[in-house]
């Protein structure tokens, strides 16, 4: 990582802290600045493309991408806050903010001291480069999925709680909740989907052996079933409510181990990529 790269991600983390002040301070009612939705907007999209420099640079070499642990996650995560952000023109997503900039900048922060060292190679492979980029759009879209499940679960506490009332007034209705993290499972499933076929289709050509049962295979299989019977569920029997939720949380739990959660494993405890 160069110096300038280094600064610039320092930066960004103070950027997303101060904006999670911002808009924490807003919510409790003790911020010196008040709430400019446009304006905040507007910084956001510049903060982004900021944070597209930082965590897409260090990525590549040549024709070789570096993808360990911590820059995964921030990647991903910079996809979330990149849909977030598109999602905000077209649907009430007021609130979310709460949760996401915390979250932007605690990644940013875990990329900095723990970037990880995983290498592949074949970056110009179109198959590959579509392989990598549908499985971080899919894995993104889920994440969202997990975090408006988990709001739906603390609003359906929230909404008995007089305590949470301020909150619950930033947040979008319950049904709204419901319906976005739906549509958001919808499109994640069918880039899980590609991005499954691509690593069936491609694996030999790609990275010179055929599909082998590892459990980054197994978990990837496992959530795309778990996500599958849901939406089946949801067609068929109407599900919905904390049965939704459970099967969103299980899903991505199982799509989390595949790949963050193994990677994890393998940097940080045992010191292998």
């Amino acid at each position: 990582m160069t110096a300038f790269i280094f600064v610039l991600t320092i930066l960004l983390i103070c950027a997303y802290g101060g904006l999670s002040w911002h808009f924490i301070g807003n919510w409790k009612g003790v911020a010196s600045l008040p709430r400019n939705p446009r304006f905040e907007h507007t910084l956001l999209g510049i903060i982004l493309l900021l944070h597209a420099y930082a965590v897409m640079s260090p990525l590549s070499e040549g024709n070789m991408i570096s993808l360990g642990v911590g820059r995964a996650l921030s990647v991903v995560v910079w996809m979330m806050l990149v849909i977030y952000w598109t999602c905000s023109f077209f649907y009430r997503v007021e609130g979310l903010q709460l949760f996401m900039m915390p979250l932007a900048m605690t990644t940013l922060g875990f990329a900095l001291v723990f970037p990880g060292e995983h290498i592949m190679h074949d970056l110009g492979n179109p198959a590959f480069a579509l392989h990598v980029l549908v499985s971080i759009v899919a894995y993104s879209l889920f994440a969202i999925a997990a975090l408006l499940a988990v709001l739906m679960l603390f609003l359906e506490k929230a909404l008995h709680d007089k305590r949470w009332l301020s909150l619950v007034r930033q947040l979008p209705p319950l049904l709204s909740l419901e319906k976005m993290m739906f549509q958001v499972i919808g499109i994640g499933f069918m880039l899980l989907t590609v991005s499954l076929l691509t690593g069936v289709v491609f694996s030999e050509e790609v990275f010179g052996k055929a599909v082998a049962l590892s459990h980054k295979t197994v978990f990837s299989v496992i959530s795309w079933l778990l996500f599958a019977a849901l939406l089946l569920g949801r067609h068929f029997k109407g599900w919905r409510g904390k049965v939704a939720i459970r099967w969103t949380l299980a899903g991505f739990a199982a799509l989390l181990l595949a790949y963050i959660g193994s990677k994890m494993v393998l940097e940080l405890l045992l010191h292998r990529v």
